[in-house]
Protein backbone atom coordinates (compact mmCIF):
# COMPACT_ATOMS: atom_id res chain seq x y z
CA UNK A 1 0.00 0.00 0.00
CA UNK A 2 1.27 3.47 -0.86
CA UNK A 3 2.59 5.34 2.17
CA UNK A 4 1.52 8.97 2.17
CA UNK A 5 3.85 9.63 5.10
CA UNK A 6 6.99 7.94 6.25
CA UNK A 7 7.18 6.51 9.75
CA UNK A 8 5.88 9.25 12.04
CA UNK A 9 6.22 9.54 15.81
CA UNK A 10 3.84 12.39 16.62
CA UNK A 11 2.71 12.60 20.25
CA UNK A 12 -0.98 13.28 19.61
CA UNK A 13 -2.15 12.45 23.12
CA UNK A 14 0.10 15.06 24.73
CA UNK A 15 -1.94 17.83 23.06
CA UNK A 16 -5.35 16.37 23.91
CA UNK A 17 -6.40 18.92 26.55
CA UNK A 18 -5.56 21.90 24.35
CA UNK A 19 -7.49 20.33 21.49
CA UNK A 20 -10.47 19.57 23.74
CA UNK A 21 -10.42 23.20 24.93
CA UNK A 22 -10.68 24.42 21.31
CA UNK A 23 -13.65 22.12 20.66
CA UNK A 24 -15.31 23.19 23.90
CA UNK A 25 -14.98 26.87 22.97
CA UNK A 26 -16.52 26.32 19.51
CA UNK A 27 -19.42 24.29 20.89
CA UNK A 28 -19.98 26.70 23.78
CA UNK A 29 -20.03 29.67 21.37
CA UNK A 30 -22.56 27.79 19.23
CA UNK A 31 -24.78 26.97 22.21
CA UNK A 32 -24.71 30.58 23.40
CA UNK A 33 -25.56 31.71 19.87
CA UNK A 34 -28.52 29.31 19.70
CA UNK A 35 -29.78 30.42 23.12
CA UNK A 36 -29.65 34.07 22.07
CA UNK A 37 -31.38 33.33 18.75
CA UNK A 38 -33.94 30.98 20.26
CA UNK A 39 -32.51 27.85 18.64
CA UNK A 40 -31.01 26.99 15.25
CA UNK A 41 -32.20 28.92 12.23
CA UNK A 42 -34.59 26.35 10.75
CA UNK A 43 -35.50 26.33 7.09
CA UNK A 44 -39.00 26.10 5.69
CA UNK A 45 -38.75 22.29 5.91
CA UNK A 46 -38.97 22.50 9.70
CA UNK A 47 -40.88 25.73 10.35
CA UNK A 48 -43.51 25.54 7.65
CA UNK A 49 -44.35 28.32 5.24
CA UNK A 50 -43.76 29.20 1.58
CA UNK A 51 -40.48 29.83 -0.24
CA UNK A 52 -40.42 31.49 -3.66
CA UNK A 53 -37.29 31.74 -5.78
CA UNK A 54 -37.46 34.68 -8.19
CA UNK A 55 -35.14 35.53 -11.10
CA UNK A 56 -34.74 39.08 -12.42
CA UNK A 57 -33.06 39.85 -15.77
CA UNK A 58 -31.08 42.53 -13.91
CA UNK A 59 -30.26 42.80 -10.20
CA UNK A 60 -33.14 44.63 -8.45
CA UNK A 61 -32.92 47.07 -5.57
CA UNK A 62 -33.87 45.05 -2.47
CA UNK A 63 -35.48 48.11 -0.89
CA UNK A 64 -37.77 48.47 -3.92
CA UNK A 65 -38.63 44.76 -3.73
CA UNK A 66 -39.51 45.10 -0.05
CA UNK A 67 -41.67 48.17 -0.74
CA UNK A 68 -43.52 46.40 -3.57
CA UNK A 69 -44.32 43.45 -1.31
CA UNK A 70 -45.38 45.74 1.55
CA UNK A 71 -47.79 47.56 -0.79
CA UNK A 72 -49.34 44.19 -1.67
CA UNK A 73 -49.79 43.27 2.00
CA UNK A 74 -46.72 41.01 2.27
CA UNK A 75 -44.39 43.27 4.21
CA UNK A 76 -43.46 40.45 6.62
CA UNK A 77 -41.88 38.32 3.87
CA UNK A 78 -38.19 37.61 4.40
CA UNK A 79 -36.03 38.65 1.43
CA UNK A 80 -32.49 37.56 0.67
CA UNK A 81 -30.27 37.21 -2.39
CA UNK A 82 -29.83 33.69 -3.69
CA UNK A 83 -26.47 33.24 -5.37
CA UNK A 84 -26.28 35.86 -8.09
CA UNK A 85 -27.51 39.39 -7.33
CA UNK A 86 -30.44 38.97 -9.76
CA UNK A 87 -31.76 35.90 -7.88
CA UNK A 88 -33.76 36.47 -4.71
CA UNK A 89 -35.41 34.13 -2.25
CA UNK A 90 -38.68 35.12 -0.57
CA UNK A 91 -39.97 33.29 2.49
CA UNK A 92 -43.45 33.79 3.92
CA UNK A 93 -44.50 32.23 7.21
CA UNK A 94 -47.89 31.28 5.75
CA UNK A 95 -48.43 28.03 3.87
CA UNK A 96 -49.34 28.33 0.20
CA UNK A 97 -53.05 27.66 -0.44
CA UNK A 98 -53.21 26.65 -4.07
CA UNK A 99 -51.12 29.38 -5.72
CA UNK A 100 -52.55 32.36 -3.78
CA UNK A 101 -49.36 33.61 -2.15
CA UNK A 102 -46.97 33.01 -5.06
CA UNK A 103 -49.41 34.55 -7.59
CA UNK A 104 -49.98 37.63 -5.44
CA UNK A 105 -46.24 38.08 -4.83
CA UNK A 106 -45.31 37.67 -8.50
CA UNK A 107 -48.08 40.04 -9.63
CA UNK A 108 -46.86 42.69 -7.18
CA UNK A 109 -43.28 42.33 -8.40
CA UNK A 110 -44.23 42.42 -12.08
CA UNK A 111 -46.20 45.61 -11.54
CA UNK A 112 -43.34 47.20 -9.59
CA UNK A 113 -40.68 46.20 -12.13
CA UNK A 114 -42.25 46.55 -15.62
CA UNK A 115 -38.81 47.12 -17.19
CA UNK A 116 -37.19 44.28 -15.29
CA UNK A 117 -39.91 41.61 -15.31
CA UNK A 118 -39.20 38.86 -12.75
CA UNK A 119 -39.65 35.14 -13.39
CA UNK A 120 -40.80 32.58 -10.83
CA UNK A 121 -38.26 29.75 -10.64
CA UNK A 122 -39.37 27.67 -7.67
CA UNK A 123 -42.16 27.50 -5.07
CA UNK A 124 -41.96 25.28 -1.98
CA UNK A 125 -44.65 25.09 0.68
CA UNK A 126 -44.73 23.12 3.94
CA UNK A 127 -47.45 23.19 6.59
CA UNK A 128 -46.47 23.98 10.21
CA UNK A 129 -47.64 20.56 11.44
CA UNK A 130 -45.57 18.73 8.83
CA UNK A 131 -42.63 21.01 9.66
CA UNK A 132 -42.80 20.05 13.34
CA UNK A 133 -43.05 16.36 12.42
CA UNK A 134 -40.02 16.62 10.14
CA UNK A 135 -38.03 18.40 12.85
CA UNK A 136 -38.90 15.70 15.39
CA UNK A 137 -38.10 12.94 12.91
CA UNK A 138 -34.70 14.50 12.13
CA UNK A 139 -33.78 14.66 15.83
CA UNK A 140 -34.85 11.05 16.38
CA UNK A 141 -32.97 9.88 13.28
CA UNK A 142 -29.74 11.38 14.64
CA UNK A 143 -30.23 10.02 18.17
CA UNK A 144 -31.19 6.53 17.00
CA UNK A 145 -28.18 6.37 14.68
CA UNK A 146 -25.87 7.27 17.60
CA UNK A 147 -27.54 4.65 19.83
CA UNK A 148 -27.17 1.92 17.19
CA UNK A 149 -23.53 2.88 16.68
CA UNK A 150 -22.97 2.59 20.45
CA UNK A 151 -24.43 -0.93 20.41
CA UNK A 152 -22.50 -2.01 17.30
CA UNK A 153 -19.09 -0.71 18.42
CA UNK A 154 -19.63 -2.20 21.92
CA UNK A 155 -20.27 -5.59 20.32
CA UNK A 156 -17.47 -5.25 17.76
CA UNK A 157 -14.83 -3.86 20.15
CA UNK A 158 -15.42 -2.79 23.76
CA UNK A 159 -17.82 -0.41 25.46
CA UNK A 160 -14.95 1.97 26.23
CA UNK A 161 -14.28 2.29 22.48
CA UNK A 162 -17.99 2.66 21.76
CA UNK A 163 -18.32 5.50 24.27
CA UNK A 164 -15.34 7.29 22.73
CA UNK A 165 -16.73 6.85 19.21
CA UNK A 166 -20.22 8.14 20.08
CA UNK A 167 -18.88 11.13 22.01
CA UNK A 168 -16.67 11.96 19.01
CA UNK A 169 -19.65 11.70 16.64
CA UNK A 170 -21.78 13.90 18.89
CA UNK A 171 -18.86 16.37 18.90
CA UNK A 172 -18.80 16.43 15.08
CA UNK A 173 -22.51 17.19 14.83
CA UNK A 174 -22.36 19.86 17.54
CA UNK A 175 -19.33 21.60 15.99
CA UNK A 176 -21.05 21.69 12.60
CA UNK A 177 -24.32 22.91 14.12
CA UNK A 178 -22.39 25.58 16.05
CA UNK A 179 -20.89 26.94 12.84
CA UNK A 180 -24.38 27.06 11.29
CA UNK A 181 -25.70 29.05 14.25
CA UNK A 182 -22.70 31.40 14.41
CA UNK A 183 -22.90 32.11 10.67
CA UNK A 184 -26.72 32.38 10.76
CA UNK A 185 -27.18 29.61 8.19
CA UNK A 186 -30.40 27.62 7.78
CA UNK A 187 -30.75 24.05 9.00
CA UNK A 188 -33.02 22.03 6.72
CA UNK A 189 -33.48 18.42 5.64
CA UNK A 190 -30.41 18.45 3.39
CA UNK A 191 -28.30 19.63 6.32
CA UNK A 192 -29.67 16.80 8.48
CA UNK A 193 -28.66 14.43 5.67
CA UNK A 194 -25.19 15.97 5.87
CA UNK A 195 -25.11 15.38 9.65
CA UNK A 196 -25.88 11.68 9.18
CA UNK A 197 -23.28 11.44 6.40
CA UNK A 198 -20.71 13.06 8.70
CA UNK A 199 -21.55 10.50 11.38
CA UNK A 200 -20.87 7.66 8.94
CA UNK A 201 -17.63 9.16 7.65
CA UNK A 202 -16.26 9.96 11.10
CA UNK A 203 -17.21 6.54 12.48
CA UNK A 204 -15.36 4.79 9.65
CA UNK A 205 -12.16 6.69 10.45
CA UNK A 206 -12.54 6.07 14.19
CA UNK A 207 -13.08 2.33 13.76
CA UNK A 208 -9.93 2.01 11.63
CA UNK A 209 -7.86 3.55 14.44
CA UNK A 210 -9.60 1.47 17.12
CA UNK A 211 -8.99 -1.72 15.18
CA UNK A 212 -5.29 -0.88 15.00
CA UNK A 213 -5.26 -0.17 18.76
CA UNK A 214 -6.73 -3.61 19.39
CA UNK A 215 -4.08 -5.25 17.20
CA UNK A 216 -1.25 -3.34 18.88
CA UNK A 217 -2.46 -4.31 22.35
CA UNK A 218 -1.74 -7.95 21.50
CA UNK A 219 1.75 -7.17 20.21
CA UNK A 220 2.89 -4.41 22.58
CA UNK A 221 1.65 -5.76 25.89
CA UNK A 222 4.01 -3.68 28.00
CA UNK A 223 3.06 -0.34 26.38
CA UNK A 224 0.86 2.19 28.16
CA UNK A 225 -2.51 3.15 26.67
CA UNK A 226 -1.07 6.53 25.59
CA UNK A 227 1.76 4.80 23.75
CA UNK A 228 -0.63 2.35 22.08
CA UNK A 229 -2.93 5.13 20.85
CA UNK A 230 -0.07 7.30 19.59
CA UNK A 231 1.42 4.31 17.78
CA UNK A 232 -1.93 3.34 16.24
CA UNK A 233 -2.78 6.87 15.09
CA UNK A 234 0.67 7.30 13.55
CA UNK A 235 0.37 3.95 11.76
CA UNK A 236 -3.01 4.86 10.24
CA UNK A 237 -2.15 8.51 9.57
CA UNK A 238 -1.40 8.02 5.86
CA UNK A 239 -4.69 6.22 5.28
CA UNK A 240 -6.60 8.90 7.19
CA UNK A 241 -5.04 11.75 5.21
CA UNK A 242 -5.59 10.11 1.81
CA UNK A 243 -9.24 9.23 2.55
CA UNK A 244 -10.03 12.58 4.13
CA UNK A 245 -8.36 14.61 1.38
CA UNK A 246 -10.35 12.70 -1.24
CA UNK A 247 -13.66 13.44 0.46
CA UNK A 248 -12.61 16.99 1.36
CA UNK A 249 -11.70 17.77 -2.26
CA UNK A 250 -15.12 16.62 -3.48
CA UNK A 251 -17.12 18.59 -0.89
CA UNK A 252 -14.94 21.65 -1.44
CA UNK A 253 -15.74 21.55 -5.17
CA UNK A 254 -19.43 21.24 -4.30
CA UNK A 255 -19.10 24.17 -1.89
CA UNK A 256 -17.64 26.54 -4.48
CA UNK A 257 -19.19 25.26 -7.71
CA UNK A 258 -22.27 23.27 -6.69
CA UNK A 259 -24.60 26.26 -6.54
CA UNK A 260 -26.87 27.58 -3.82
CA UNK A 261 -29.23 24.62 -3.81
CA UNK A 262 -26.66 22.33 -2.15
CA UNK A 263 -24.45 25.03 -0.59
CA UNK A 264 -25.59 24.34 2.99
CA UNK A 265 -25.11 20.59 2.51
CA UNK A 266 -21.61 21.12 1.10
CA UNK A 267 -20.70 23.55 3.89
CA UNK A 268 -21.88 21.08 6.55
CA UNK A 269 -19.86 18.31 4.93
CA UNK A 270 -16.75 20.50 4.69
CA UNK A 271 -16.86 21.36 8.40
CA UNK A 272 -17.87 17.80 9.29
CA UNK A 273 -14.99 16.15 7.43
CA UNK A 274 -12.47 18.36 9.25
CA UNK A 275 -14.20 17.79 12.60
CA UNK A 276 -14.42 14.04 11.95
CA UNK A 277 -10.68 13.59 11.41
CA UNK A 278 -9.94 15.88 14.35
CA UNK A 279 -12.33 14.10 16.72
CA UNK A 280 -10.91 10.65 16.02
CA UNK A 281 -7.55 11.74 17.44
CA UNK A 282 -8.49 14.39 19.97
CA UNK A 283 -11.94 13.35 21.21
CA UNK A 284 -12.40 9.58 20.85
CA UNK A 285 -8.79 8.72 21.81
CA UNK A 286 -8.68 10.91 24.96
CA UNK A 287 -11.98 9.37 26.13
CA UNK A 288 -10.39 5.92 25.84
CA UNK A 289 -7.25 7.12 27.65
CA UNK A 290 -9.10 8.71 30.58
CA UNK A 291 -11.56 5.83 30.90
CA UNK A 292 -8.72 3.33 30.88
CA UNK A 293 -6.83 5.29 33.55
CA UNK A 294 -9.86 5.40 35.83
CA UNK A 295 -10.42 1.68 35.34
CA UNK A 296 -6.80 0.98 36.30
CA UNK A 297 -7.08 3.17 39.40
CA UNK A 298 -10.23 1.32 40.48
CA UNK A 299 -8.46 -2.04 40.01
CA UNK A 300 -5.57 -0.86 42.17
CA UNK A 301 -7.93 0.39 44.89
CA UNK A 302 -9.85 -2.87 44.88
CA UNK A 303 -6.54 -4.74 45.19
CA UNK A 304 -5.51 -2.60 48.16
CA UNK A 305 -8.82 -3.19 49.92
CA UNK A 306 -8.63 -6.92 49.38
CA UNK A 307 -5.09 -6.99 50.76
Amino acid sequence: MMQFFGETRIDFIRLRWKAIAVSALIILAGIVSMIIKGGPKYGVDFLGGTVIQVHFPQAPNIGDVRQALANAGYGDIEIKTFGAANEILLRAEKQEEGTAISDAVMNALRQAFPQNVPEERLVESVGPKIGRELRTAAIWATLISLALILIYVSFRFEFIFAAGAVIALFHDVMVTLSFFSLLDMEVNLTVVAAFLTIVGFSLNDTIVVMDRIRENRRVHRDSTIEQLINLSVNQTLGRTVITSLTVFTVVLILLFFGGDVIYNFAFAMTVGVIAGVYSTVYIAAPVVVEWHKKAEIQKIRRGVKVA
